[in-house]
């Protein structure tokens, strides 16, 4: 959910009971935390592109099974490729295991810059595991403020170009007579 084509998209892991109910990502706790942390840097919601890894809640809101992840992987995928991120922020374990397989734990990486390609990609806490976890609400607010200047940089206009040299011509000597 959000604009589309957008620099900057999250992905997070799947929707939460209020997620499933309005049909729209990140509008419960964990949501208005992550407002709280866009604000923080200067975005909301109407900059960014919003998404999960799964489409649908999965059972008693329980982690996603592999297959899962799976079966909902061409929807993701596709959805890079419409949205086309210059930078995407992946919230938590589950969306790092998908986006980034192979990188490590989010709680060694949270906070870093990933290159892949044309796409840049920082792994942070999920808002939810902060709510659940008070001691990472300053582990998040520190990465947004990581993300904030790693998006000055990646988001920065070119420079203007430099103008051509202006050639200067010989000044002609007239005779009076």
């Amino acid at each position: 959910m959000g604009p589309c084509p957008a620099d900057i998209m999250i992905v997070g892991e799947a929707p939460g009971f209020n997620e499933d109910r309005q049909g729209e990502p990140f509008v419960g706790a964990a949501g208005h935390l992550l407002d709280t942390l866009l604000a923080r840097i200067g975005l909301g919601r109407s900059d960014v592109y919003i998404t999960n890894v799964l489409k649908c809640r999965p059972p008693q809101n329980r982690d996603p099974m592999p297959n899962e992840v799976e079966s909902c992987s061409p929807y993701l995928a596709r959805q890079l490729s419409l949205v086309k991120p210059k930078v995407v922020l992946v919230l938590g374990r589950h969306a790092l295991e998908r986006l980034l397989p192979g990188q490590g734990s989010i709680s060694r990486i949270h906070g870093s810059l990933v290159r892949r390609g044309d796409v840049a990609y920082v792994p942070l806490y999920h808002p939810a595991a902060a709510l659940h976890n008070g001691a990472l609400v300053a582990d998040l607010e520190q990465d947004f403020d990581r993300v904030k200047a790693y998006l000055d940089k990646l988001l920065a206009p070119p420079p203007p170009p430099e103008p051509p040299p202006i050639e200067k011509q010989e000044a002609e000597q007239l005779r009076l007579l």
